[in-house]
């Protein structure tokens, strides 16, 4: 592919990767709208929520190997096909229960979007050096999509009705089904064997349970102050069927996940560091939000728009990653990132008082800008890792990695904030948003010390967890400085022991 057409093809990448990202927080300041208008209640809030994002973690993995065995460019049309057709009927939907089943169909299309987008890059750039820019700048625009999303809703909210925050993406999707047969590329494996559907069953339901219970984990003990029972099993179930997916999977001789490229100790290295960057991230996140909100007391799109820069901190990060790799080795620039991240999460540890708000914001900023080398240059190193075959796993990997990091994040940092804040009210109050909505039924100068106690002791859940997320962050710079000392090829230690196709089926 001439250099020109695959940079041009890389435009056309970056619309779903946007969306998809931009649809999984758009919907958080649409919600209580279309709530309204449909009578949902808590729970298909809830589901209307969750489901877009519960399919997409779920299905990654099927997908991002389905795409090597039939052609990536085939299922990101397919895919991006679908996700226009279904946002056109999310944005009519005439009841709760409709949305809820549409949100999860389009968690269905996102699903082949992502391990796609990122899998053909590698067709289309086979410099190394190309290659790390083209993923530098997906990066970018995924990260560029979740922190905006929530901005461009609000903005979509004041002059339009909710369904305007769905039909956003069909207008981009059009764009791609147009000029993506002429300048994306066509790539299956020719030896890529059959699609395993007992792996896919059971690869959904473990991340389905996993993911859906930690959540729920998160939020019910937050609120009873207790483990429940339910999402425990949840996430024992889902672990037990984890176990038996990954033996089965070790079996097989093309599998539908390739565990064995988890033998090459910098690709694992890079694997744990998404997983525990997202959760430093997402469970910064969570609190930052509610601080923004609840002690400052900033409105919703306000806040959405302070916290923006969190998002374009890491875009900033992946885009300037390339040129730092050219300056120091990879590895080190990782290093370097984290470490800065750290920085930035001990920021979080001094706001307060009347310094809070540039203090939040810097910090944010900071901790999402150390981390667009791990997310831009460790990508590139688990997809350089693999033969071109086998790029579609890979990304499947990385990706779920991400969606567990978050999930794990919202779940425990979410629960060890809620600890802290209990025993700093002594348990007289289980939530900062339960303290302000009973200081409204209370007379003026009870309700003021009562918020006045719980927003002091939700600045402190806020010290630990960005305590909690410097650790974090330190450790991973030095499990990513140890891991680059060791000298693995990945290429000829875990890619000889796949079975390579003889020819592959590509159009350039």
């Amino acid at each position: 592919m001439r250099v020109n057409r695959a940079w041009l093809g890389l435009v056309v990448l970056m619309l779903p990767t946007f969306l998809v990202a931009m649809d999984m927080t758009a919907l958080l300041l649409a919600l209580p709208q279309l709530s309204a208008d449909l009578g949902a209640t808590d729970v298909q809030q809830l589901w209307i929520s969750d489901s877009y994002g519960l399919m997409v973690a779920g299905l990654v993995i099927t997908t991002g190997t389905l795409g090597d065995r039939i052609g990536r460019r085939r299922l990101l049309m397919t895919g991006c096909a679908a996700f226009a057709v279904l946002s056109v009927v999310a944005a009519f939907a005439v009841d709760p229960l409709m949305l809820i089943v549409v949100r999860a169909l389009l968690g269905v299309a996102g699903a082949t979007l992502v391990p796609s987008t990122l899998a053909l890059i590698t067709n289309m750039f086979r410099d190394e050096r190309q290659r790390g820019q083209a993923i530098a700048v997906w990066a970018t625009c995924q990260f560029t999509g979740g922190a905006l999303g929530p901005v461009l809703a609000g903005f979509l909210l004041q002059h339009f009705w909710w369904g305007s925050v769905f039909l956003i993406a069909v207008p981009a999707m059009v764009v791609v089904l147009l000029a993506g047969p002429v300048l994306l590329p066509e790539f299956r494996s020719d030896r890529a064997g059959r699609l395993d559907p007992a792996g896919v069953g059971q690869s959904l339901v473990a991340v389905l349970l996993l993911v859906h219970g930690i959540k729920r984990l998160a939020v019910e003990s937050v609120g009873a102050g207790s483990v429940p029972l339910v999402p425990v099993v949840a996430v024992v179930v889902g672990a037990a069927v984890g176990v038996l997916f990954v033996r089965r999977q070790l079996r097989l001789e093309t599998p539908l996940l390739d565990l064995r490229l988890l033998r090459s100790r910098p690709f694992t290295a890079v694997l744990v560091a998404l997983v525990f960057a997202g959760m430093a991230m997402a469970g910064t996140g969570l609190l930052v939000t509610q601080y923004l909100q609840n002690v400052l007391g900033h409105s919703p799109v306000v806040s959405a728009l302070l916290f923006a820069p969190m998002g374009l901190g890491v875009a900033v990060g992946t885009m300037t990653a390339p040129a730092l790799a050219r300056r120091m080795k990879q590895p080190n620039a990782i290093a370097g990132g984290l470490a800065v991240s750290a920085l930035g999460s001990l920021l979080l540890v001094l706001a307060d008082g009347g310094h809070a708000l540039p203090l939040v914001m810097t910090g944010i900023t900071v901790l999402a800008l150390g981390t667009g080398p791990l997310f831009a240059l460790g990508t590139g190193l688990v997809i350089g890792s693999v033969p071109p075959e086998r790029a579609g796993s890979a990304a499947s990997m990385s990706e779920t990695g991400n969606y567990f990091g978050g999930s794990l994040g919202f779940a425990l940092l979410g629960v060890l904030a809620a600890v802290v804040y209990r025993s700093r009210t002594d348990g007289t109050s289980d939530s900062l948003a339960g303290a302000v909505e009973a200081s409204r039924h209370l007379p003026a100068d009870r309700g003021a010390e009562l918020l006045d106690t719980a927003r002091e002791a939700f600045t402190a859940s806020l010290h630990v967890t960005g305590g909690v997320a410097a650790v974090f962050f330190v450790g991973l710079a030095v499990l990513t400085s140890l891991a680059s000392r060791v000298r693995t090829a990945p290429d000829e230690e875990v890619s000889t022991r796949l079975p390579r196709p003889s020819s592959s089926s590509a159009s350039r």
